[in-house]
């Protein structure tokens, strides 16, 4: 399992390095290689991507949060990021997972919380998924009907943050990456 989601990350990772400002890409920008993500379509606060790294299609819906914070107040991290990816050649549809920009501490879980839902997420280096996969669908339509997801980790250093990220336009970007990776 960690080894799929490893993949993911290394697409999210792409789309960092490919444009520090994903959505303002012009929609109709090609990919230099089959491994840089294509916007598909930017939906609100969500982008629409796919990318087909070692020739296996993934999909999936990316946004940064719009509000951050971090206790002690001004610690640096990289930029975080939340994406629900979908990998159809292994079976994969709608996995929630987060790139928060430090690496977590050590056996430590992360939360986020759609609403009054509230779902674990473990963690690795600088990601985190969801606990109880059996959850994954809950969560996704909670976060399709919800304003706002709070994802809240701890750093190796101890620093807390807390990440709000917009949920407008999720829905309309699941709907894409749905077309897109059948």
């Amino acid at each position: 399992m960690i080894g799929t989601r490893s993949a993911a990350t290394v697409v999210v990772i792409a789309v960092s390095l490919t444009s520090s400002a994903f959505a303002q890409q012009p929609k109709a920008a090609a990919a230099a290689t089959d491994t840089q993500p294509t916007l598909l379509g930017q939906y609100g606060d969500w982008g629409a991507y796919a990318a087909a790294p070692g020739g296996a299609k993934v999909c999936f819906a990316l946004a940064k949060p719009k509000t951050t914070k971090t206790e002690p107040v001004g610690r640096k991290r990289d930029p975080s990021y939340v994406f629900v990816s979908t990998r159809p050649a292994e079976n994969v549809k709608h996995e929630v997972s987060v790139i928060i920009g430090y690496p977590f501490k050590t056996s430590s879980d992360a939360t986020a919380e759609v609403g009054t839902a509230k779902f674990a997420m473990y963690t690795q280096n600088d990601g985190a998924w969801i606990k109880n996969v059996a959850e994954e669908a809950r969560m996704v339509d909670a976060m399709r009907k919800g304003a706002d997801l709070t994802v809240k980790g701890t750093s190796g250093r101890g620093t807390t943050s807390t990440d709000q990220y917009s949920l407008k336009g999720l829905a309309q970007a699941l709907d894409k990456i749905e077309q897109e990776c059948k």
